[in-house]
């Protein structure tokens, strides 16, 4: 086997680096205000001394707002301010009286600056490094996607309208709005995360929020072998092939990594190509030194200024790319992806919502139809059939975990019928009483025909890599 495959994880790729923080002078900011601050309502003896906490925090919460100069809060860097922030609510809960010890009394501090400078309640979700997907279904009913697993979690949202509050801040930061006449936004945030939200009265009880958080650790192939997603024989031959401008599709369900598999072959293209990247919300991380990266664009308020992504492949052809890498195929934009994967962008890669790899080809079939071009049945699967080379199927199984469950080649055509042969699978064999599944990957016993390929590139597989029924390394 040719070394420069074996050795995956030399083709892994540095962390992407935060920027610096800028220099802001240390200027106070907890300041007096002209206006007193209103005196906390009478409130009933609570039943439980934990909602009296929760009733001192409301209190001290409200005092703040009316008494911090937020203007000069937002200049300080976030250690200056939180020690002023402590300082201010250490003060106002000894005045108060409040019955609140030192822990509860930096958790206080944490929401403040939170409310102040981040995304309030949604802050702790987005610095767990576990946690994959935050779905909020009104603001008293949040789960998260934590270790593949999906779980219902607390988030203290006040009401509707501090939720309300947290979607455009985060609408506003990335030059987007959310409002009655237009209650859905699709957006990338400022750390790169997908950020979906839906309002009354679309969300019909309450706003609805999805945020696909965004790792700046990349995995690598190797990782995802060492993860049990691949295995490391199966792992080498797609990388070879992805070297070798085998046009590759990443298939797969929501969820269940096709994004981080893209990322982790894409790493074996060579650095001498140029690349165009085309995606909705941009999540790639290709690490090439050639790579230039599109993003599409919404409609504005009147309905002005959309640019698709089919607009985006159309320009990215006249771009002298050697590949196009589609983050997501969808729609119309199949057609101009197949056609440049047909004339001269062989080793473009996408990735495609199906279940099994036969789905990925019917999807693509119907995206066709979608262009309304007069292409019979047979015209546009002989087109699929000749742009692309392997499929790649992720499934996330029951227990969470994510595997590559198919690895198909496609020969071509028979008939009116696309011909694919499945080189690599995995196999369940049943599940343990926690619910984890077991099972294990195998070879078909088919040796793709792209080996031939391989092979005058001087790059050679054993042939026990593709013996019959052989679980894989």
């Amino acid at each position: 086997m040719n070394s420069r495959f074996s050795n995956l994880q030399n083709r892994d790729v540095r962390p992407l680096r935060a920027p610096e923080p800028a220099a802001v002078a240390h200027n106070a900011v907890i300041i007096p205000t002209t206006r007193k601050p209103a005196p906390p309502k009478p409130e009933a003896a609570p039943a439980k001394s934990a909602n009296k906490v929760l009733d001192a925090r409301v209190r001290i919460h409200r005092m703040l707002l009316e008494e911090i100069n937020l203007v000069a809060l937002e200049r300080l860097p976030k250690d200056e301010m939180r020690r002023q922030v402590h300082e201010f609510v250490s003060e106002k809960t000894r005045n108060e009286r409040m019955a609140i010890n030192n822990a509860e009394l930096d958790a206080l501090v944490d929401d403040i600056v939170d409310e102040m400078v981040g995304l309030g309640p949604l802050e702790p979700l987005l610095k767990d490094p576990e946690i994959n997907d935050i779905l909020i279904n009104g603001h008293e009913n949040c789960f998260v996607e934590k270790r593949g697993k999906l779980q219902q979690v607390h988030i203290p949202f006040k009401d509707e309208a501090h939720l309300l509050r947290i979607i455009n801040k985060i609408v506003a930061a990335v030059g987007r709005r959310v409002d009655e006449s237009q209650p859905m936004v699709d957006a990338r945030m400022l750390d790169g995360s997908r950020f979906n939200a839906a309002i009354r009265p679309v969300g019909v009880d309450g706003p609805l929020v999805s945020i696909r958080k965004f790792s700046k650790n990349k995995l690598g192939l190797h990782k995802l072998v060492e993860f049990g997603a691949i295995t490391q024989n199966m792992a080498e031959v797609l990388a070879a092939a992805v070297h070798a401008r085998k046009t590759t599709i990443i298939s797969g369900g929501t969820g269940t990594g096709k994004t981080t598999m893209l990322n982790a072959l894409s790493a074996f293209i060579p650095e001498d190509e140029r690349l165009i990247t085309i995606e909705d919300a941009a999540e790639l991380q290709l690490q090439q030194p050639h790579v230039a990266r599109m993003e599409t664009r919404p409609a504005n308020i009147e309905g002005h200024g959309e640019l698709k992504q089919r607009d985006l492949v159309k320009n990215a052809l006249r771009m002298r790319p050697d590949r196009v890498i589609l983050g997501e195929c969808r729609g119309e934009e199949a057609f101009d992806m197949l056609q440049a994967m047909n004339t001269g962008h062989e080793g473009s890669m996408a990735t495609i919502h199906a279940n099994t790899p036969r789905d990925a080809i019917s999807r693509l079939e119907q995206m066709l139809g979608m262009t309304g071009m007069p292409m019979t049945v047979q015209s546009i699967r002989s087109q699929i059939s000749s742009a692309i080379d392997i499929i790649v199927q992720l499934t996330r199984l029951s227990d969470g975990k994510r595997k590559v469950t198919s690895v198909a080649e496609v020969t071509g055509m028979e008939g009116d019928v696309i011909q694919m042969q499945e080189i690599f699978r995995f196999v369940r064999t049943g599940m343990e009483a926690d619910g984890k599944i077991l099972g294990h990957f195998e070879a078909t016993g088919i040796r793709p025909r792209f080996l031939e390929d391989l092979r005058n590139m001087g790059i050679e597989f054993p042939g026990k890599y593709f013996e019959p029924g052989r679980p894989q390394d």
